[in-house]
């Protein structure tokens, strides 16, 4: 960390000494800007040379952004995907001379002249102090210029394209500054600074932390672990954390995990490691991939300093499976069920099914007959399984390994699965084996169990259609 302030420390001088080089007086203009006014600076900002005021002035158009309320940052936001796009003429141009003489150097001044000018400006406003984060928190604000852009009435689609063009820019530019050369890997405990305790509680997205006492039970016993990944322009933000459990076996709901009252285990006496919770923390970073290598590192950390542990699993949510159950409940044909199934599932309309054993019983059958059809058979466009979290370990090189009937009993699990939870293994021999057929093949790898429990009149599984075409 003392490296981080030294380099933060030295921007800040770089930034004091280009103040000097800005008058006051435009400073103070810059201060006062309205969004036109402000892109003014941001075209100035990219023609100059000068490093020093170039960081003043991105920290200057920086802090001007971050004062302006929503509408103004928005307006801002659409007049740079308008304005500083690449310059078509030097497209032209440089194209022209490429044909005429198709040499290296040739193709660089065409690469250099098809870059849109946002991502020389992006790459400008990051020099200023804190700048990533800035712009970190400015995509975020694009994310909702873009959904109000597909709202409007009589929307137009150049300025939707535009939007869209600007946030690949900036996913392009974020690939490359968080790559995972660039992470840091931090065990989270009861000793870490509570500023930073306080985010992992207001970050947590799959299991709510009902606060500080809630937040200790998860990270202070011995058989309990978090691991979160920093980047060094993001000294006390993270990026990405999860949550551990150490047990003696795979466990199939998640309320014992959380329970207030129970007994630790002994850390040599856990076999199994079961990662139950994972929250992205940072909304601008969408589209840059910080997960598979967390629980690759995770896995490899834990097997090195517990020689017990043999088993590595999560304990999942299926964030889809009520919405894909409903629509396939009314649909003319539905996919992976029967009409019987059909009437049998009616239950689940019932707020008591999941507490009156006989109706629970009568469900059970059906509703995990289903869910191997939602993970196996039921695909995307691209053909891959419509579950997000699904398509993230499976994608890492997981094996989906057993469905949970009324894993999560809590209200958000009832009804974003009707309680289904699931159990990814990652297997350390099989990784990348069941990575590759997934990625080139659309494979789910998926345990015998999981496959037993498909119906045998259910039509072939779309996957391996997939597979042969």
């Amino acid at each position: 960390m003392a490296a981080i302030s030294f380099f933060g420390d030295l921007l800040q001088t770089i930034s004091d000494r280009g103040r000097d080089l800005i008058s006051f007086g435009r400073g103070d203009i810059a201060a006062r800007a309205n969004p036109a006014e402000l892109v003014k600076f941001c075209e100035d900002l990219i023609s100059r040379r000068g490093e020093a005021s170039g960081v003043a002035l991105a920290r200057l158009i920086l802090d001007r952004y971050a004062s302006f309320p929503k509408t103004e940052r928005l307006a801002f936001l659409r007049l740079i995907a308008q304005e500083f796009d690449a310059d078509h003429g030097a497209v032209e141009a440089a194209i022209a001379a490429y044909r005429s003489d198709p040499t290296r150097a040739r193709l660089g001044r065409l690469h250099e002249a098809a870059e849109p000018r946002s991502q020389e400006l992006i790459r400008r406003l990051n020099l200023a102090r804190d700048g990533t984060l800035a712009l970190v928190r400015m995509r975020e604000d694009l994310f909702d210029l873009r959904n109000l852009l597909r709202a409007e009435d009589g929307a137009d689609s150049d300025l939707i394209d535009a939007a869209d063009s600007l946030d690949s820019d900036f996913e392009h530019l974020f690939a490359s500054w968080f790559n995972r050369g660039f992470l840091v890997l931090r065990h989270i405990d009861w000793t870490t600074p509570a500023h930073i305790l306080e985010k992992i509680i207001r970050y947590e997205a799959v299991h709510e932390i009902q606060g500080w006492d809630d937040l200790r039970r998860r990270i202070e016993p011995t058989d309990r672990r978090c691991f979160a990944f920093f980047h060094p322009a993001l000294v006390d933000e993270p990026l990405i954390f999860v949550e551990v459990a150490l047990t003696g076996a795979i466990a199939p709901a998640i309320a014992p995990i959380l329970a207030h009252e129970r007994d630790p285990l002994p850390v040599r006496a856990a076999t199994t490691a079961i990662f139950y919770s994972i929250s992205n923390c940072q909304k601008g970073l969408a589209g840059v991939t910080f997960g598979n290598f967390l629980i690759k590192q995770v896995v490899e950390d834990l097997a090195r300093e517990i020689p017990s542990l043999k088993t590595f699993v999560t304990l999942s949510p299926v964030p889809g499976f009520a919405r894909w159950l409903d629509r396939e409940r009314r649909a003319d044909a539905p996919q992976g069920l029967t009409r019987e199934d059909i009437e049998a599932l009616r239950l689940i309309d019932e707020s008591d099914w999941p507490h009156e054993k006989s109706k629970s019983e009568a469900v059970r059958k059906v509703l995990l007959s289903a869910a191997a059809a939602y993970f196996l058979r039921a695909k995307n466009e691209r053909g891959r399984p419509l579950d997000p979290v699904a398509r993230f370990h499976l994608g890492n090189g997981a094996r989906l390994e057993r469905l949970n009937f009324l894993g999560d009993t809590s209200p958000k699990g009832l009804k974003q699965s009707y309680g289904l939870m699931v159990n990814y293994l990652y297997d350390l021999s099989a990784i990348e084996k069941n990575h590759e057929t997934y990625a080139n093949l659309g494979t789910v790898a998926a345990s015998g169990t999981v496959n037993r429990e498909l119906r045998a009149n259910l039509p072939p599984p779309r996957a391996v259609v997939l597979a042969e075409a």
